[in-house]
């Protein structure tokens, strides 16, 4: 199939490697990328929309018909951060954007990265947890062909990328032995672009994906 995806948060450590695996693929013919800043790669796959208001989708509407993916990567950490604010930034601002594409593409499969440890109940202890949870629940509400919820643990960077988060670079030595002791928590920031690109391509039996399944799919031929 030819898919034409949507990438959010390319200005990221997460969305620039999923980025990256798109512009490689066959399969990928186009990429549009919705950030507040310039994200910096050339491509003749890729355009580039810069808007800085996602709590409000409608001014780009119109360039939105179209595409039949969507790898939604844009996040924040909620260190210090209260659950009303953490709340805004993860959970309303999303929803704005997959409702935004929902009514325009109902053709869409739609990626969601949140995180290992997500609390689906939306009752547990951890805020973030419960507020990541929340989001997960509502995005399957929503119109789409299909949406998944991918949940990454530790993600080896993809090298040669501008946005790895410095304490990953100074955890990429111990890689080896993580995926060996602990491969239930442990993938390549590769595989989950190639996840996302096979789920699209290829659909899962389930809607949330932990990272042992993340890696099944990255390497389904």
């Amino acid at each position: 199939m030819e898919i034409r995806a949507i990438i959010t948060g390319s200005t990221g450590m997460v969305g620039e490697g999923v980025l990256h695996e798109c512009l490689q693929h066959p399969d990928v013919k186009e990429v549009l990328v919705i950030n507040r800043k310039p994200c910096g790669v050339q491509h003749p796959k890729l355009k580039e929309i810069i808007h800085e208001n996602f709590y409000d989708m409608l001014p780009i509407a119109t360039k939105l018909h179209g595409y039949n993916a969507c790898y939604f990567c844009l996040g924040v950490s909620s260190v210090g951060m209260k659950e009303d604010a953490y709340k805004r930034v993860t959970y309303d601002l999303t929803m704005e954007v997959a409702r935004t594409l929902a009514a325009l593409n109902s053709d869409m499969t739609f990626c969601y990265v949140s995180g290992a440890g997500t609390d689906g109940s939306e009752k547990g202890r951890s805020m973030w947890a419960r507020v990541k949870g929340k989001t997960e629940n509502d995005l399957q509400k929503q119109p789409f062909k299909a949406a998944y919820m991918f949940r990454p643990g530790f993600m080896l960077p993809t090298e040669g990328l501008q946005y790895t988060q410095k304490y990953y670079k100074y955890m990429t030595w111990a890689y080896p032995f993580f995926r060996r002791v602990f491969p239930q928590w442990v993938s390549t920031l590769a595989e989950l672009g190639q996840a996302m690109i096979n789920v699209t391509r290829y659909g899962y039996p389930k809607p949330v994906l932990e990272v042992k399944d993340i890696v099944t799919l990255a390497h389904r031929a």
